[in-house]
């Protein structure tokens, strides 16, 4: 027996240069982008691993259940001795509106495109494909400033900390970026490390919680003069019950940042496991998962809110909840403080900064299950944008830049984060009144009209306050637009076909014949009448000088929705007064043709030859037609989709132009 110290000579691969290795492990999740293939034809075979429907509601929870840390402050500041009432309001409209909602949302769209999808189809074409890219705006606006929001405020909870130095004083700029570098480290880790720290946070930060309360409650209980003395202030500052629910109502906007989280409910429900043996077609597993995620997390949160709004309306002076006041915006930090000591308070405020920063775990999640949904698919973005890791450095450096615009400064950040979530809210809204119309579901139909008439309300009260919000959330839109065109602009001259299938008798056409190759002639789908054929033959024979015994076949591309970019190809085989014809329907002529010519190359081991006649028009203009309509200048496109996707000539289709 001979043992070798290293391989033999001809089995040694030499290790990849780093520029290679970084591709390869930035781009893992996409094996045609890192240069890795799985399986036959080189088709990537890759299973995302789900969890369980809890721990993925510990990740958006972080977020929702977050709120805690300011939404009692924002309720006391905003209508004093009335929080109670105004939270109240808030619960109602959670779980008689949003939870509904959601519910329904999550029915119809299981693989994580949420309202934006349902609205989708209502649109057809281009006008659809804007609706989207309008609503991501929006929705890139809530996930964004989720991030940088919450992070800012986790620095603001640590240096207003008696414990910690005052040099970290003015530093809140350079804090909130260490902390958003942090939280993409976690990403780029991987997606099961981020379940795994979010179940932790939320578990230690629900748990502290519940006994603060408690112990609150018991305070507050055991003083009955304290109580008498909010009831006392309550009736006679708003003695008609009418008009304190009146201000309680106007005053709602102001605490809808509470709703936040069910759009990340929905967006990331891929992430949720199903049944055993479910299908992509049947998830009806994984819809149930999603709903129990969502009612769980508003009831608990229902329950914290009340509750902590009472307690802290009662227990905490009113002055202390303005600004410069030591409960302003730290409610509960406040109190944990001064009931349960120095030490209880700290581990307190610990646990409040660890879960808002981790807020933005929610909100990456929801963004890289939500953007490459869409945008890849359009050809509005990179193929590298369906790659997690990628995407995580975008959306850390966006988040780093709006952190430095708005100086790490949470209020200046809260009427852009209300925007984001109270649009979403009322898309979604929308999209499930009109699926129930559609679905002659009158009386679910009348519910989810109601519910969509108060979002209207709620986001347009919210955007004549702070109109700042959608200022930044127009920033947001106009930069995906502008991104989304030039990325499909310049993706036009690549392959849109994901597959390719012939039928039997497409098969049958392009049989090889005495090895002689293939013999194609484009011509317009909208002329199908004998001579057309007759005239389009005779013209390619004379001027391309076809044998008259050649058997050729006419190739016609019907474009249903130019829109589209990624979509798969059938190409069926008719007979048209003789002539044999492959007709296939794909979002642009040039590209689909090319698609089908690399399939017949593959499929026959011949290389198909194709002859068009030349466009007339000036090329600008047929530009325009191909890059908005999927028509125009077919034969040069043609030819240089066919270069950009064979590099080597000899493998290339012929293209013949007379």
């Amino acid at each position: 027996m001979t043992t070798l110290s290293r391989p033999p000579e001809d089995l040694w691969v030499p290790r990849p240069p780093m520029s290679v290795r970084l591709r390869q492990w930035l781009l893992h999740d996409v094996p045609e982008l890192s240069g890795l293939r799985h399986g036959p034809y080189g088709v990537a075979r890759h299973h995302e691993k789900r969890h369980p429907w809890w721990q993925v509601m510990c990740l958006t929870g972080v977020d929702y259940f977050s709120t805690l840390g300011y939404q009692p402050a924002i309720a006391a500041l905003a209508v004093g001795v009335l929080s109670p009432l105004a939270t109240l309001i808030l619960v109602l409209v959670t779980l008689l509106g949003a939870l509904p909602v959601y519910r329904r949302v999550a029915a119809e769209s299981p693989h994580g495109s949420g309202s934006i999808a349902m609205l989708e189809r209502l649109l057809p074409h281009w006008r659809g494909k804007l609706l989207v890219l309008g609503l991501l705006g929006f929705a890139v606006t809530d996930f964004m400033i989720t991030m940088t929001l919450s992070a800012a405020d986790a620095t603001a909870h640590l240096v207003e900390n008696p414990l910690l130095p005052e040099q970290w004083q003015g530093e809140e700029v350079g804090i909130t970026l260490a902390l958003l570098a942090g939280l993409a480290a976690v990403f780029l880790r991987g997606f099961r490390e981020a379940i795994g720290v979010a179940v932790l946070v939320v578990a230690v930060y629900l748990t502290l919680n519940a006994v603060l309360i408690v112990v609150c409650l018991a305070e507050a209980l055991s003083h009955p003069v304290w109580v008498g003395n909010w009831w006392e202030a309550l009736t006679t500052s708003h003695g008609n019950p009418v008009l304190a629910v009146a201000v309680a109502l106007l005053v709602f906007p102001k605490l809808a940042l509470g709703l936040s989280g069910f759009e990340t409910g929905v967006a990331v429900m891929p992430q949720v496991r199903g049944e055993e043996f479910e299908t992509e077609e049947n998830l009806a597993g994984r819809i149930r998962g999603t709903r129990r995620l969502l009612t769980t997390a508003a009831v608990i949160m229902s329950v914290f809110l009340l509750t902590s709004s009472f307690a802290t309306v009662v227990l905490i002076p009113g002055h202390e909840f303005q600004p410069g006041g030591e409960a302003n915006g730290r409610a509960l930090a406040y109190l944990a403080h001064e009931q349960l000591g120095m030490v209880f308070g700290s581990v307190y405020d610990l646990s409040t900064i660890t879960i808002l920063w981790f807020a933005g775990a929610s909100a990456m999640a929801g963004l890289l299950n939500l953007v490459p949904r869409y945008l890849p698919r359009y050809g509005m973005a990179p193929q590298w944008a369906k790659a997690r890791r990628p995407l995580v450095l975008v959306f850390a450096l966006i988040a780093f830049a709006v952190t430095v615009a708005f100086d790490a400064d949470v209020d200046a950040q809260g009427g852009a984060y209300a925007t984001g979530v109270l649009v979403l809210m009322t898309s979604a809204a929308v999209a499930v009144t009109l699926s129930a119309r559609a679905r002659g579901q009158w009386r679910a139909m009348l519910g989810f009209g109601v519910i969509a008439v108060v979002f209207v309300y709620t986001t347009a009260a919210n955007i004549v306050e702070r109109p700042e919000g959608l200022r930044i959330a127009s920033l947001f839109i106009l930069g995906i637009v502008v991104v989304s065109l030039l990325s499909r602009t310049r993706r036009s001259f690549e392959l849109h076909a994901t597959r390719v299938r012939l039928d039997e008798a497409a098969l049958e056409f392009v049989a090889a014949e005495d090895s002689r190759p293939v013999e194609i002639i484009a011509h317009e789908p909208h002329r199908v009448d004998e001579t057309a054929y007759a005239k389009k033959l005779t013209a390619a024979r004379a001027v391309n000088h076809l044998p008259a015994e050649e058997n050729v076949v006419f190739l016609e591309v019907v474009v249903d929705d130019s829109s589209e970019f990624e979509t798969e190809l059938d190409v069926r085989g008719i007979t048209r007064h003789g002539y044999r014809v492959l007709e296939v329907h794909g979002p642009a002529v040039p590209n689909t043709i090319a698609s089908v010519l690399l399939h017949l190359r593959d499929v026959t081991g011949l290389m198909p030859h194709i002859y068009f006649r030349w466009t007339e028009g000036h090329p600008l203009a047929n530009l325009l037609r191909f890059l908005v309509l999927g028509e125009g200048e077919i034969a040069p496109v043609t030819r240089e989709v066919l270069r950009q996707a064979e590099p080597v000539v000899a493998r290339r289709p012929w293209v013949h132009v007379g």
